[in-house]
């Protein structure tokens, strides 16, 4: 039974939200405020943490920050749910780590529908390509280094996601531009140099496996 965590500081909306899950079948505890929600993770990590942003003391963003930092708790599905309806602030809390966002007020039934497809989404096997210390994380477009997150441009992402699917294989410049771009490489573009040069640079060490094939393109391992 998939656990769900709940921090709202209202207690009818919490109790409501509790009843909801617990009524479709779900394993809930619900807290008032962080502290207690932060003990309890480190006691048991849930699969889904339903985070208002309105809290007395630590507020729901810096609870949110500190989780996706933890990267034992990176892979649990977080729903925001606040009464803020701008669109900076959902920008600013998908931006900073959640899955959904929920508006206050909302309807139960949507509440249990968003819940279920989050876990659903967590539940199927996620599509991870490793090589050495890289990892790039598919179902969560995140790529690590030594376990540490890197942060890359859409192109960046795509060039190494090509390169971890082709281990070993020698791709040429027009291959990479097909895949990445969109269409066939043509003329003397050093556009895939300088997007392989910068990833390099910020997969640290890391980029020295990415090697240049003399008069054909660029290779990841052997």
């Amino acid at each position: 039974m998939a656990l769900v965590y709940i921090v709202e500081d209202d207690a009818d909306i919490r109790e409501m939200e509790a009843y909801a899950l617990s009524s479709a079948g779900l394993s809930v505890a619900a807290f008032p405020e962080g502290k207690a929600f932060l003990a309890a993770v480190q006691t048991q990590l849930p699969d889904l943490v339903l985070l208002d942003i309105m809290l007395p003391g630590e507020d729901g963003m810096q609870i949110l920050k500190r989780l996706r930092a933890d990267a034992s708790a990176r892979a649990v599905q977080i729903i925001m749910v606040t009464a803020k309806t701008s669109e900076a602030d959902k920008v600013r809390g998908l931006d900073s780590g959640a899955d959904d966002y929920l508006v206050k007020p909302f309807g139960i039934m949507e509440l249990v529908s968003r819940c279920k497809a989050l876990l659903r989404r967590a539940h199927r096997q996620a599509a991870v390509l490793k090589y050495e210390t890289i990892e790039l994380d598919d179902d969560r477009h995140r790529v690590t280094v030594d376990g540490r997150e890197t942060e890359l441009t859409f192109k960046e992402y795509g060039l190494l996601k090509y390169l971890l699917e082709n281990i070993g294989t020698s791709v040429t410049r027009d291959r990479l531009m097909e895949a990445v771009w969109g269409f066939a490489f043509t003329g003397e573009s050093r556009t895939v140099d300088m997007h392989i040069k910068t990833l390099r640079k910020k997969l640290g060490d890391a980029g020295s496996l990415i090697e240049t094939v003399r008069n054909v393109g660029y290779r990841l391992g052997r």
